[in-house]
């Protein structure tokens, strides 16, 4: 009996870091194991509570912004330039993900304009560089398809791209086109979204609007890096970021629904230093460079130690061909 008591007594710390391991993980990923009968299910209760009053009132903003936006777009200026801007920034803060930024805009220093090339994980990076960024995004043609979604794409004056061989020229040309009108563009080179816990290597073909046209200027390239590293107030790591993470055939509405529930969320844009394109030889040279540079500073981010803005020249070694991970 007196081994018995004295298992017993020795288990209970066991038992109790497994429940608040169980419920640390549920805290990630929406349905608390505490809910039920004890507790008649407040806790979940209050999280779809939270994520519906978030769904609601990101809808609210979103339907006047678009009346907005559109009548910006029939003025001259920046207003169809600038709104969006705030209008990502408010998204962004109303599903509860608050920004940290670290770096410089490339724009605030040069009067070129700038591609702003970053990693892709989710369909969250759209707000989360959109309410930073006073630019246009390069998404897939399929993006043009979505109902609602693509509405809202179009008055952001978003530039779709098919990726066929065929269009190639075509969508370079409209980008640099872009460029020359002084726009700057957010691109995500990997070609699809990620599981958040690397960077995929960038595809050489999105870089062609970054060569210089006859007789004019390539854009400056800022590298971009974005990583989820709070959740609940806390450091995320691996098991956590499915929540923010959005790949392969996940439903974005069930994806928002999950991720609207959480608190105390924070997503760290690194601005990485600028470059010119034409210190490279060639597009295969300039995305490998630019690659290491996002994934480095992206890996730096996710094992949560202080990063700093690299400069390419600062990782140009890009003899390694393997993502960078964490």
């Amino acid at each position: 009996m007196r081994d018995s008591s004295r298992r017993a007594a020795s288990d209970q710390p066991t038992h109790l870091a497994r429940r608040l391991h169980l419920s640390a993980r549920a805290d990630a990923f929406g349905d608390s194991p505490l809910d039920g009968p004890l507790n008649g299910g407040r806790y979940g209760v209050t999280r779809r509570l939270r994520a519906a009053r978030r769904g609601i009132a990101i809808l609210l903003w979103t339907l006047p912004c678009m009346m907005l936006q559109a009548l910006c777009l029939l003025l001259p200026g920046r207003p169809k330039v600038a709104f969006p801007r705030v209008y990502w920034f408010v998204f962004t803060r109303l599903l509860g993900i608050r920004v940290r930024v670290i770096g410089a805009l490339a724009t605030e220093r040069h009067g070129r304009p700038v591609m702003f090339v970053s990693n892709h994980s989710s369909w969250v990076d759209i707000p989360v560089l959109g309410g930073v960024l006073d630019a246009a995004f390069v998404a897939k043609g399929e993006v043009g398809t979505w109902p609602v979604i693509s509405t809202i794409a179009r008055l952001g004056r978003t530039v779709f791209v098919s990726r066929q061989r065929g269009s190639t020229v075509r969508e370079r040309d409209t980008m640099r086109g872009r460029f020359a009108g002084g726009d700057n563009m957010i691109l995500f080179p990997e070609g699809t979204s990620s599981d958040g816990s690397r960077v995929l290597p960038f595809r050489s073909a999105f870089f062609a609007a970054a060569e210089p046209p006859p007789g004019g200027q390539a854009p400056l390239i800022q590298p971009v890096s974005v990583v989820y590293d709070r959740i609940g107030g806390l450091p995320a790591g691996r098991a956590s970021r499915p929540v923010f993470a959005w790949y392969g055939d996940m439903d974005i509405a069930t994806h928002f629904w999950r991720l609207a529930q959480q608190s105390g969320l924070r997503a760290t844009v690194l601005l990485h230093a600028p470059l010119d394109p034409a210190r490279f030889a060639d597009r295969k040279a300039l995305s490998q460079a630019v690659w290491r540079t996002v994934a480095d500073g992206a890996s730096t981010l996710r094992q949560n130690r202080p990063a700093q803005p690299l400069a390419v020249a600062d990782t140009l070694d890009v003899t390694g061909s393997e993502p960078a991970y964490a």
